[in-house]
């Protein structure tokens, strides 16, 4: 049985593009939470916040990660806040390696920024010290990963090989379990 690797970390640190490029290169398959939450509601996450509240986006969120740590051999892409909820992190961590990515909040805003519309936490104006801010409340989730790498000036295939690079070495204890 191998353990899943799990994307943590705030929005716009590159989840989704790494999650993609590293479950290809292991040879696994791929789960973004917020594309399997739109699956399963028929909704997009911006409808979900806008017609139900962020209450039964978490909600939704839960149920999700609750199934999907129970099978094995994934790259799983978390959303931002998937791991402020307690649960979730343990249910994540019982099998899995958490690998936390990391940005820049001026580059976080930058990134987002081109997807604001599909950000439905993220207000119309929002700053850098308003990113810091978020960063700061989620610092303690964040810092229970197992791994943590940087992604600031680093394009997806370069953070993939550091991602391995850091599997390899073993420190977060072993892939199979």
């Amino acid at each position: 049985m191998e353990k899943n690797i799990v994307l943590i970390g705030f929005m716009g640190t590159g989840k989704t593009a790494v999650g993609t490029r590293l479950a290809q290169r292991m040879g696994r398959e791929f789960v973004d939470t917020d594309k399997e939450i739109e699956r399963i509601t028929g909704m997009t996450i911006r409808d979900i916040f806008y017609k139900s509240g962020e209450t039964r986006f978490r909600s939704e969120e839960a149920l999700v990660v609750k199934r999907l740590a129970d099978r094995t051999k994934l790259v799983i892409a978390t959303g931002g806040g998937a791991v402020i909820n307690q649960e979730n992190l343990e249910l994540l961590k019982k099998n899995g390696v958490l690998v936390c990515l990391e940005a820049e909040p001026e580059d976080i805003l930058r990134r987002v920024s081109k997807k604001r519309n599909t950000r439905p936490l993220l207000k119309k104006n929002v700053n850098v010290n308003d990113i810091r801010q978020m960063l700061q409340e989620r610092e303690e989730y964040y810092r229970q990963a197992d791994i943590h790498v940087e992604t600031s000036g680093l394009e997806p295939d370069e953070i993939v090989k550091r991602i391995l690079q850091k599997l390899n070495e073993g420190k977060h204890g072993p892939l199979k379990g």
